[in-house]
């Protein structure tokens, strides 16, 4: 992992976002979804109602791994392994805590999987299910990594069980509370 932590702005939200964990552009901006994956998800999220500065405002956005994990030996993003999510997992607790969220959005499979047994995505995907948030119940609507390197968003049924993903999101309670 290559410090610094990316933290998204402190907002008590009854929404939490979360990702995977920074990406190499991230730690210099320091801000998350700062790149071209966050210019995918904040194109989805304007698309039910609020855009980049009202989500980066009203959503708290956290990421299971706080540190750029570096690269691939081949190129791409390196996924955190077992070790780094838990040396982590003691900050998303206490954010859970202290937000008592009631809509939490896993964006990505590590993020999806920190609350939901590993699945396929077209599995979880287009749902809302109810999980465990560190003691905590609390519903879960998960999306797919908008990173430009997957398709899984853009060829079917991952751009169909998106667009149900999002629909589930904009109907949510806590979601239209941050949209009035």
């Amino acid at each position: 992992m290559q410090p610094p932590p990316v933290v998204g702005q402190p907002v008590l939200s009854p929404v939490l976002l979360l990702g995977q964990a920074p990406g190499e552009k991230e730690p210099q901006l320091q801000r998350p979804f700062a790149w071209t994956a966050g210019k995918t998800l904040f194109q989805w999220l304007a698309g039910i109602g609020l855009d980049e500065p009202q989500v980066r405002s009203r959503v708290y956005m956290a990421a299971v791994c706080r540190c750029f994990p570096g690269k691939k030996p081949r190129g791409g993003d390196r996924v955190p392994n077992l070790q780094e999510v838990a040396n982590c997992r003691r900050w998303l607790k206490r954010e859970c805590e202290l937000l008592e969220p009631r809509l939490l959005i896993p964006v990505g499979k590590l993020a999806i999987a920190q609350y939901l047994p590993v699945q396929r995505l077209t599995e979880v995907i287009g749902r809302r299910h109810r999980v465990d948030c560190f003691g905590r119940e609390v519903d879960c609507i998960p999306l797919p990594h908008p990173s430009g390197a997957s398709t899984w968003h853009r060829t079917s049924p991952g751009k169909e069980l998106l667009a149900q993903a999002l629909g589930l999101i904009a109907d949510h309670p806590a979601w239209r509370s941050l949209c009035e």
